[in-house]
């Protein structure tokens, strides 16, 4: 999918949210667990009742892997459901890969070109040659770290270099490399000081934002700083959408949890 195109979703639907599917099975709906596939059934539910409110969905690939191979089958399930029934959705495999060259061409090719993710999440701590195996596909995105949600992120990415914080550093070099039109940044909600200079340095790109709602991050202050002409934003939210009820009625309530956050979207989009 072409920015153009996820551009022309957001502002059908008025919302930017994306919805993370990380489906453990400790948390979900006991009901489900009689299935044949509970972690399928859970996200197929979940997609149902929720597409029209949002624009991406975004499986964190490690509630995958855990479970091996019936995992990785649930995870091309899932796509593939999402790719022929709702083409119009945004696809994020939230993988966090990062090695070098053959390698990342590799992981490249399972995620966009064979599982057919419309991107994929990357680390860039080994550079470009690490990440621009994900930039050569075409009419894909690479959504490289930038500044993380999590504590530790202040172990490396804020500390100075020649008196420049790592994770501007990281921003500035990114655009010198080959396609990096395709780059978007992860920047999390829990940091939204940051946004405003962010923004000095990708002006345009677009963010992946987690952190809004069960990790505390707030969507005003993010939309203050971080908010483009053409949106430049997609926020994330995982745990406060998928798990609102752990009994039958639980994609209901996952519907009207991802509807308050739309409505507050499309407010702030006026």
């Amino acid at each position: 999918m072409t920015t153009a195109e996820l551009i022309s979703q957001i502002n059908q639907k008025k919302s930017f949210l994306c919805i993370g599917l990380d489906p453990d099975l400790d948390k979900l709906p006991t009901h489900l667990l009689a299935s044949e596939n509970p972690i399928f059934e859970f996200n197929k539910a979940i997609i149902d009742a929720t597409h029209h409110l949002c624009v991406a969905y975004k499986p964190n690939i490690a509630f995958y892997e855990v479970y091996g191979l019936k995992g990785w089958q649930c995870l091309e399930k899932t796509i593939n459901y999402l790719n022929e029934n709702y083409p119009e959705i945004y696809t994020i495999a939230d993988a966090k890969r990062g090695d070098i060259g053959n390698t990342s061409n590799m992981y490249a090719r399972a995620f966009l070109e064979d599982l057919g993710f419309d991107s994929v999440t990357v680390a860039p701590y080994m550079g470009k040659d690490s990440v621009e195996p994900f930039l050569a596909i075409k009419d894909k995105h690479t959504i490289m770290l930038a500044l993380t949600s999590n504590e530790g992120a202040f172990d490396f990415q804020t500390q100075k270099v020649d008196n420049k914080e790592l994770y501007k550093l990281v921003l500035e070099t990114s655009k010198t490399w080959e396609n990096s039109q395709n780059l978007m940044y992860v920047v999390g909600a829990t940091k939204a000081e940051y946004f405003a200079e962010i923004r000095k340095i990708v002006p345009e790109a677009f963010l992946l934002v987690p952190g809004v709602g069960a990790q505390g991050g707030n969507l005003q202050d993010v939309c203050k700083y971080g908010l483009t002409e053409n949106i430049g934003l997609l926020v994330n939210s995982s745990r406060g959408i998928i798990y609102a009820s752990k009994n039958e009625d639980f994609a209901n309530a996952a519907a009207l949890q991802a509807k308050e956050l739309q409505t507050e979207m499309e407010a702030i989009l006026k």
